[in-house]
């Protein structure tokens, strides 16, 4: 799973232009209500989306060009982002139709060696990117990084979240992003991984220090299939608790960072 080093970002939505932001392996985002946190999570939901072509189903969801552009077509002719990560980089740059769905001005790879330097154009004037569809090995290599990039938001604390519903045991091949099979993944890593799954408690701790550990209970239907409900227990107690609005300790955006995306890549590897 290779790091973004540096984003360039321009005119998406309130994002006007963003220069080479220098990204480590934990970032926080701090800021007042509308200052463009949202929109910069948005930009990476929108990014897997435009890998996998499908950039104008996303665009049609948003509204269409004229809310993706910063302050609309009358301000914004184009919006343009750079992504470097290792030896490679991505570059794209959209412009709006007269339809208000998007179209490619051009669609880069980067590799950068010891001894040369190549940026293949993949082409312009498409409606969804060929990333996926080119059999170069640099657009091959830069699509298995991008497609990994996952956002994980578990916003929804209500009593019907996804998180908060049983889920089968054996959904355990990776995260899904809204969090429905964490109990199931977090059971997963127990078994094959306790260093990594000692560590999440451990990152879990620095949020909430009377927090213990996670419980699992898997109950067998009478079909035969396991499901899995994910409760937790605090110091000293061995009652366990239902996820609360603090499920959002366990947003892996903000708090697991380096160990739990270790686990997502070691344990898909695995399997």
């Amino acid at each position: 799973m290779s790091k973004i080093d540096t984003l360039t970002i321009n005119g998406f939505k309130s994002i006007r232009k963003l220069d080479k932001l220098k990204l480590n392996k934990l970032n926080v985002l701090i800021g007042a209500n509308g200052v463009g946190k949202s929109n910069f999570v948005s930009y990476f939901r929108m990014l897997h989306e435009l890998v996998e072509g499908r950039l104008q189903v996303w665009n049609s969801k948003q509204g269409g060009a004229d809310r993706v552009l910063t302050f609309g077509l009358k301000e914004t002719s184009s919006f343009s982002s750079t992504l470097l990560f290792g030896r490679n980089g991505y570059h794209v740059e959209l412009e709006p139709t007269t339809s208000d769905g998007f179209t490619f001005v051009s669609e880069d790879v980067h590799f950068k060696g010891d001894l040369v330097t190549t940026s293949p154009n993949l082409g312009a004037g498409h409606m969804e990117s060929l990333l996926k569809m080119s059999v170069k090995p640099i657009s091959r290599h830069c699509y298995s990084s991008i497609s990994t990039w996952k956002v994980f938001h578990f916003h929804d604390t209500s009593d019907t979240a996804a998180v908060k519903r049983v889920g089968a045991l054996h959904d355990n091949e990776y995260l899904r992003t809204d969090a429905s099979n964490l109990a199931a993944y977090l059971f997963g890593l127990r078994a094959e991984f306790p260093d990594v799954y000692s560590q999440i408690k451990k990152t879990v701790r620095l949020a909430v220090p009377f927090f213990d550990d996670f419980t699992f209970k898997p109950t067998k239907l009478p079909s035969g299939e396991e499901q899995i409900r994910l409760l937790w227990k605090q110091a000293d107690s061995d009652y366990p608790f239902w996820l609360q609005p603090t499920i959002r300790w366990l947003d892996p955006l903000y708090l697991f960072s380096d160990c739990f995306a270790a686990a997502y890549t070691t344990f898909n590897h695995h399997y």
